[in-house]
Parts: structure tokens; sequence; C-alpha cells
């Protein structure tokens, strides 16, 4: 089943891609994304896969080249990172709007100012809004598998969505991980081909992208809300295919030790395996400490996360991100909100950390826990704090 190597993980993501038979890729290098471009780029160059690589002047014009294609028909696949992200935002809520299947990964990373190359979320969470189902990895593994997953979840009848999938930058992107990549037979047994729903021909013309006053406007925002929110089950049933196929089942959401843990972090992305160190150092310690792991980010997996916080006394959400002049982070203020009706719910406390790339070890995380168990009066529960930060 597949192959065990080693590889970076970005040149792995391009292996990954073009195990997919796709028919175009639009890419605009951006660090810390561009090996995936420049390896997609020599695939096929090299001629090992049959697709079209369009060279394009900027994201703006390789999301519009991916539009086009796939309205066209194509299996269309892009990538980016932080200001690219950013400059492709206009056309972001366009591809959901039309429906369009188009998957990308983005190599998250810092937003300027100012300039800063390193890794935090601030390039995804203003596109959370977009329409886009949104999927973050913990390793390389999960990014391979997840770079696969990605199509046949967007191009599925009942869905129609654009996907993006989260790595990382430089932490994930350019770390060398040994990982088991599945084989062109075993993909195209998961992966058939694809079958548009509607395509732009001259001989048979459709309306993609129309003019809408306020009498259609709103129903068209409601019905992509549904059919986002819809999505979740096809999802969970393409998840289930891949783990009965290659043995790696994923979930919404993953847990470690939370069944009896009185403390839960929640982490998204790759610091979860250094949280999980955390976990393992104050279990040891006799802390009934527990860990959350938020892989699917859109849709948000309301009915997980209650299930699983209710009976934690407290609940430490971790931010990449900052939502300036807010509650606090995007992802704590999601929970929250999430959690807010239930009557039996966690005091939530809100750290932010690790943003530009700043370096987390286990002391940090355990730290975390240590000052929100100290907090015995609960007066910093419901606030957000810079974590490590200078005065």
């Amino acid at each position: 089943m597949g192959k065990r190597i080693g590889m970076e993980v970005a040149v792995a993501v391009a292996e990954a891609v073009g195990l997919c038979n796709i028919d175009m890729a639009a890419v605009y290098p951006i660090t810390p994304q561009s090996h995936i471009a420049e390896h997609l780029s020599d695939l096929v160059a090299d001629g090992k896969i049959d697709a079209e690589f369009v060279t394009v002047e900027s994201e703006h014009s390789a999301m519009s080249a991916v539009i086009g294609a796939s309205g066209a028909g194509a299996r269309s696949y892009t990538a980016t990172s932080s200001q690219g992200l950013m400059y492709m935002h206009e056309l972001l809520p366009i591809a959901s709007a039309m429906r369009l299947p188009i998957c990308m990964a983005i190599a998250n990373r810092a937003v300027s100012g100012p300039l800063n190359i390193l890794n935090d979320h601030t390039d995804i969470m203003p596109q959370r809004d977009s329409g886009w189902i949104s999927i973050f990895v913990e390793n390389g593994q999960e990014a391979i598998d997840m770079s696969i997953l990605s199509f046949k979840i967007a191009e599925h009848k009942d869905v129609m969505l654009p996907v993006n999938v989260n790595i990382d930058g430089f932490q994930l992107t350019h770390m060398v991980e040994p990982f088991e990549m599945p084989t062109q037979e075993e993909v195209n047994q998961f992966l058939p081909p694809f079958v548009p729903h509607a395509t732009l021909h001259p001989s048979k013309p459709v309306t993609m992208g129309a003019f809408a006053m306020s009498d259609y406007f709103a129903e068209i925002m409601k019905a992509k809300d549904e059919a986002l929110k819809n999505s979740k089950k096809v999802i969970l049933d393409v998840w289930d295919e891949w783990g009965r196929l290659f043995g790696r089942k994923y979930k919404p959401v993953e847990t470690y030790q939370v069944e009896d843990a009185d403390i839960l972090m929640l982490t998204m992305g790759s610091m979860g395996e250094t949280a999980q160190m955390a976990i393992d150092q104050l279990r040891a310690n006799g802390i009934k400490a527990g860990l959350v792991k938020l892989r699917l980010w859109r849709p948000f997996p309301l009915a997980e996360i209650k299930a699983i916080v209710k009976n934690a006394k407290k609940l430490i959400v971790t931010d990449r991100a900052i939502s300036f002049g807010g509650p606090g982070g995007p992802v704590f203020s999601e929970v929250k909100s999430a959690l807010y009706a239930e009557a039996k719910r966690p005091l939530i406390y809100n750290y932010i950390y690790g943003l530009g790339g700043r370096d987390m070890a286990v002391k940090d995380f355990t730290g975390m826990f240590e000052k929100v168990l100290a907090d015995t009066t609960n007066q910093q529960a419901d606030t957000y704090e810079f974590w490590g930060v200078r005065e």
C-alpha cells in the first residue's frame, strides 16, 4: 500500500497533486509556498503529468485562471501564501459562489507589515467567510492525504465548493519527513475523473457569475451557506473511505487524553504535536490535561466541539492570529460563540502565540496550563493574552 519515502513536505504535496490527474495549475511563487509551484512545474515540464502549467504575473491572475479553467470543466489547482492570498481575496467568494471545485494549498505565513516570511495564521483568518471549505494539517502525511482528499470532496455533486488546505509555512512546508505516498493506481481507484455539473462551452452556453439584484442576492448567499454546512457529511464520508483504504482515518476534531481531563487545550496546525508532548509532561505530574486538535475550520464542527469539551472545567484556546480590536483570537471567538448557549461548558481562556514564526517549546504550552490552573478566582477567563510578548 503506497511507498514509504522521505521528502520535503512542499515537494511531496506537489507529487500528491500530480497523482490526482489535474488538468491545469496556475501558481505564482511566494515564500514559503514556492517549492510547491516549482516542483509542480517540473512535473509538467518533464512530462510526468499531463496538465497545463499556466504562468501568471500575480496571485490575482492565478486565481482568475483557475476560476476560468474550472468553469470550463478542468480539474484545477493553485497554491499561495500570505500577501499572495490577500491579493486573491477579491476572487475567493466568486469561486465559491460559482460552485467551482478548485483546490488550493496555503503555506500559512504572517501577513505584512512589518514584512515577515515566517509562519502564523494571519493570512487564512481574513478568508474565513469566503465560502471555502478550510482544512488544517498537522504534519507531512496529513498534507499529502488532504491534498488528494480535497479533490474528491470539492468535486462531489452534493458539494461543488472550493477547498483550501492549510500547511504551516516552513514549520511544515520545508521539513523533510517520512510518509507513505499512495501509488498512481491507488489514487485512480479512489479519485474518479472529474465530471463537472456545468461547463462553459460555446456550443452549449450557460451563465456563470451573473449579475444579481437584491431580489435574488440573499437567496444565493443562503444557498452557499447551506452548501457549505451540508458539505460536512460528504467530508466525513470521504475521510471514512480513505481510512478504510489506507488505514489513516481523519476526523474534524482529533483528541488526546480528553476522556478524564479537567483542563483542555485547543490547537490548530503543526503546533499540535508539540502541545501533545506538553500533555504527557502534565499527566506525569498528576495534572489531568487533554488536547483538542481542530482540523476542520470550515464548515465549523460545532457538534464535535460541544461534545468533547462539555465535561472539562477549563479550556485553553490557542490562536496564531489576532482579531485587532476584537474580543480575542478568531478561533477563540468561534469556540466561545459555539459554547455560549450550552448549560454545561468550561471557562475559556485565550492565548495568542507564535506570531511571525516565534518559536514555541513544550515549556510554553505547559506554562499556559500552569497559569490557567493558578487562576483560582477565574479572573482571566473570557479574556485573551499575548503569550511570551515583551511589554
